[in-house]
């Protein structure tokens, strides 16, 4: 399993581009009633190289983007997830469509626990291209929680219909896609 994606050369500090990148992943789920379709990249901030990149349901279980991206930088640093912290670089920044999770209906541990359990020593920024909707979890604080952590939670704007239209790809809408 490969954890550093194959990317184009982008520029430092350009979160357009790494949210396109992390939607392009988002693009890679399969579409389902009950998830939403969501990309994430990690990235180390002094060398602006891509750590992992993850998408909803890449690996085996209910498994979501940012999931997948912990997992893989586990494997790759042979640690235990909650010891991640203590191999990555210095400083990472996560780029995710979505909101990060702060309650799995599945009894999963939620997306802002796995970030929370690397540390805001670490994890400095958390990057989103939109808030969760209410879909399955009414009023996820999962920004909250992060910020109220000392993780700046910054959104990256221009992005949202898009991100939303392949998040929800699968769902039961009365709309026409």
């Amino acid at each position: 399993m490969e954890t550093q994606a194959q990317t184009p050369n982008i520029n430092p500090g350009d979160h357009e581009v790494y949210m396109r990148l992390a939607l392009s992943l988002a693009e890679k789920s399969p579409p389902k009633p009950t998830n939403y379709r969501v990309g994430a990249v990690v990235v180390e901030v002094a060398t602006n190289k891509v750590l992992a990149t993850g998408y909803t349901l890449e690996l085996p279980g209910n498994t979501h983007a940012e999931q997948c991206c912990i997992e893989k930088l586990a494997k790759e640093y042979d640690v235990e997830t909650s010891q991640l912290g203590q191999a990555l670089p210095s400083e990472v920044a996560i780029y995710t469509t979505v909101e990060p999770c702060c309650l799995r209906l599945s009894g999963n541990k939620p997306c802002v626990e796995r970030i929370l359990d690397i540390g805001k020593d670490k994890v400095k920024t958390v990057y989103v291209g939109v808030q969760e909707p209410d879909t399955f979890v009414s009023g996820n604080s999962g920004s909250l929680r992060l910020q109220d952590a000392g993780i700046e939670v910054v959104h990256v704007p221009g992005l949202e219909h898009k991100i939303l239209e392949v998040a929800t790809a699968g769902h039961n809408t009365d709309q026409a896609s």
